[in-house]
């Protein structure tokens, strides 16, 4: 359950970002940073402490090789997916929420991966503190 939460919370940073719908950050700061650019602010920076946790912990837990790897599995799966009539890549909406999908399970498994590993093998990382 744990990984479905920090996956929930990686995609809704991802859409909350940039979507193909109009509710989104990009959009709504390139129209109302004129206007309200004190929130602009803001908010882009709450967007990136989020950013700045899920990248940082993903990084140091399985690190850039990690990341095209799992990346990769993504989008082996896609392509498969795509191969088996599944799904169509016609609609460039629906693109968009793939590659949010795909990004967000990167930073998901990046998140937990610290946590997964030590219950499969019952080591611990050097940083971790004793619970």
């Amino acid at each position: 359950m744990g990984f479905v939460i920090r996956w929930i919370f990686a995609f809704v940073l991802l859409a909350a970002t940039y979507n193909p719908t109009e509710w989104n950050y990009i959009r709504w700061a390139m129209e109302n940073a004129d206007s309200n650019l004190s929130m602009t602010v803001l908010l882009g920076l709450v967007l990136f402490v989020g950013y700045i946790i899920y990248l940082r912990a993903t990084l140091r837990s399985i690190g850039i090789f990690g990341m095209i790897l799992i990346l990769a599995v993504v989008g082996t799966l896609l392509w498969v997916l795509f191969d088996q009539g599944v799904i169509s890549l016609d609609n460039p909406s629906v693109n968009a929420w793939i590659g949010i999908f795909a990004l967000s399970i990167v930073l998901a498994v990046g998140l937990s991966w610290s946590i997964v590993r030590r219950r499969l093998t019952g080591q611990a990382d050097m940083d971790d503190v004793d619970e």
